[in-house]
């Protein structure tokens, strides 16, 4: 189909960008805050109206109330952290490159590693977390915050590959689920958690694996690969099945359930990470290097945390 341009924020790429009303919301970009270093991470937290997420090199998190707009810091130090996401309890799940662990912060503050170790190898630097309804953890773990004393601290790598990882907070166990990747980034489970989709910033394409009922994956498959000149970090699905990826340098990218790209949000900064949020869910974060950005969109994002299956 011959690519359309459309005025203003949106770039239509195929007619169902168009009928799916994913244009049909705001028509500019609206940013929050600038002056970051290299911003990602970003989460709606829905009971406080705010939105926090991670300055990786300035090693603090921050935090944008929707009410008086105003920013302050959440913590810092704070690990060089990277992806932030919810569990089932509503809880915080922050993953930190520099501590090189996933953690939970509890409701008095206090914080409980989740994971840092594989077979008793440190891990790499976890950048990206989703939960399952049953409780589990599935992180990312390239080895960005190793590899320089920029987003982490500059260190060998013990496990020797980047992999993609399930914890059991229950019992600690930490087990290797996906591996192969150049890269893995961001990860995030579909609607009826029967298939788990990871990027691969390296390798520039998503990865789609079926979910089987003891919780291990199939081999996986390529579900896109990026247009020329993109790359992908993190990614998340609005409730019609469409996966919309922060795209680096080409904005954000929308794909349709069969995999076509039919959409793009055109973003003045190098996109790293997108989430949905406000009070209908439908309004999109965009950390974009230095700034947080946001567009409140016609569609709407998942459920931002699983519904906890109790055993």
């Amino acid at each position: 189909m011959p690519k359309e341009a459309a005025d203003g924020v949106y770039e239509v790429l195929d007619e169902r960008f168009r009928t799916g009303r994913c244009c049909h919301g705001d028509q500019h970009l609206e940013r929050l805050h600038s002056g970051g270093r290299w911003v990602e991470g970003p989460l709606y937290l829905p009971a406080w109206r705010q939105l926090i997420w991670s300055d990786i090199p300035n090693d603090r998190m921050l935090r944008w109330d929707e009410v008086t707009r105003a920013v302050s810091t959440f913590r810092a130090p704070a690990g060089h952290s990277n992806g932030n996401t919810l569990d089932g309890h509503g809880r915080l799940i922050t993953c930190e490159q520099g501590g090189r662990r996933v953690t939970r912060t509890e409701p008095d503050g206090a914080v409980t590693v989740i994971a840092d170790r594989y077979e008793g190898r440190r891990l790499n630097s976890p950048n990206d977390a989703v939960v399952r309804s049953d409780g589990s953890i599935w992180f990312s773990d390239p080895d960005f915050g190793i590899t320089s004393d920029y987003e982490g601290h500059r260190a060998e790598s013990e496990i020797g590959a980047c992999n993609v990882y399930r914890a059991d907070p229950a019992t600690g166990e930490v087990r290797l689920v996906a591996d192969g990747f150049g890269g893995p980034n961001g990860l995030v489970f579909s609607l009826d958690e029967r298939r788990l989709f990871v990027s691969d910033t390296r390798a520039a394409h998503i990865r789609v694996f079926d979910v089987r009922d003891d919780g291990s994956l199939s081999e996986g498959d390529v579900f896109a690969e990026a247009r020329d000149g993109a790359r992908f970090d993190n990614i998340r699905f609005d409730r019609d099945g469409r996966l919309w990826a922060a795209a680096l340098e080409d904005g954000v990218h929308c794909y349709a359930p069969d995999a076509t790209l039919i959409g793009r949000i055109r973003v003045p900064e190098p996109v790293s990470n997108i989430t949905f949020g406000g009070p209908k869910n439908n309004r999109l974060f965009i950390t974009a290097t230095t700034g947080l950005y946001s567009v409140v969109t016609s569609v709407t994002g998942l459920p931002r945390t699983p519904q906890v299956i109790e055993n």
